[in-house]
């Protein structure tokens, strides 16, 4: 004979009662599908880490049904490649499981998005991490998703480049000051630029992450891949997985092409997100681990939409 189990639950509340904003779980350990390159029917299979919640709208019931939010995680977001509109049926799941308790829900997909990315000139290729970070959220019947994502890439100094050249100008004149009326060896030139004491100073540069949040609309694929391919084309000076000595030289090329401050940095940014339409808006954040300070430099900047991303300072890491 099976005994009905207790579910205290389900019992009367008898304390103080009130309305509870968010109700649920973190540090769900789940497997995901994702997107892998730009083909839509191409996936992967990745660990992640879930925050899954619904808001607790009647303040007469002791708490929600966690173990719903569990089963439905379970159930359907290893089915198919995550995307807004797979986020946007799980929400839609975990308010119709919770019925008369709840009218908002909340889910948040964190994980390490891994990419192959070629070298600049070699012939070789090297896996790439990027952590990203998947929220879908739904409040009065509104649904919103965002995708947050980490760029590595390298920034060199424009102040500490123009303070070299001024010492390898110093370095030249002092070297050929004496030939200067008598025509200076092309070929002594060349050889002394070969040397130590030709480049006798170089611009510091430092790893560099940019941390961009954007929202998305209502879609059954989301290319990582496309994201990625946009923020490195803006800074020009991604970080390199597999490097040879000409892949090291043209990343050098790069970085004395593509001198920036952090503000330069979220600049690029910020006109390469407001060419992308796909995007309803967009949060940058720009570090540069600065070699020179002990401190970072920092940018931040926004789409500027009305009731968009906050434009005040954000010091918290939004990744």
């Amino acid at each position: 004979m099976t005994k009905n189990m207790p579910d205290i639950a389900c019992q009367p509340h008898q304390a103080p009662q009130g309305k509870l904003n968010w109700v649920g779980m973190s540090g769900i350990e789940l497997p995901i599908l994702v997107q892998q390159g730009l083909a839509s029917d191409s996936s992967v299979c990745l660990s992640s880490k879930v925050q899954a919640y619904v808001n607790l709208d009647d303040p007469m019931s002791k708490g929600i049904h966690m173990s719903r939010l569990y089963l439905l995680l379970d159930e359907m977001a290893p089915k198919g490649n995550l995307t807004p509109n797979r986020v946007k049926a799980i929400l839609e799941e975990f308010i119709s499981s919770h019925q008369g308790l709840s009218t908002q829900a909340f889910v948040e997909f964190k994980f390490d998005y891994y990419e192959r990315r070629n070298s600049l000139k070699s012939n070789n290729s090297g896996w790439k991490h990027y952590p990203t970070t998947i929220r879908g959220e739904m409040r009065q019947g509104a649904f919103s998703c965002e995708v947050s994502i980490e760029v590595p890439y390298s920034s060199t100094c424009p102040c500490s480049a123009a303070l070299s050249r001024q010492l390898i100008q110093e370095a030249f004149e002092k070297q050929f000051n004496d030939q200067a009326t008598s025509g200076l060896d092309y070929q002594t030139v060349i050889d002394w630029l070969g040397t130590p004491e030709g480049i006798n100073a170089t611009p510091h540069s430092q790893r560099s992450y940019a941390q961009v949040k954007v929202k998305v609309g209502e879609s059954d694929t989301l290319a990582i891949s496309i994201l990625i391919n946009q923020l490195e084309d803006a800074v020009k000076t991604p970080v390199q997985a597999a490097v040879k000595r000409e892949d090291e030289q043209e990343f050098a090329r790069l970085n004395a092409a593509n001198l920036m401050f952090c503000e330069d940095a979220s600049r690029r940014l910020q006109s390469k997100l407001n060419d992308c339409t796909e995007y309803l808006d967009f949060w940058v954040r720009i570090n540069h681990l600065e070699s020179l300070h002990p401190h970072d430099a920092v940018a931040i900047v926004t789409k500027g939409i009305e009731n968009g991303y906050i434009d005040e300072p954000n010091l918290m890491d939004p990744m």
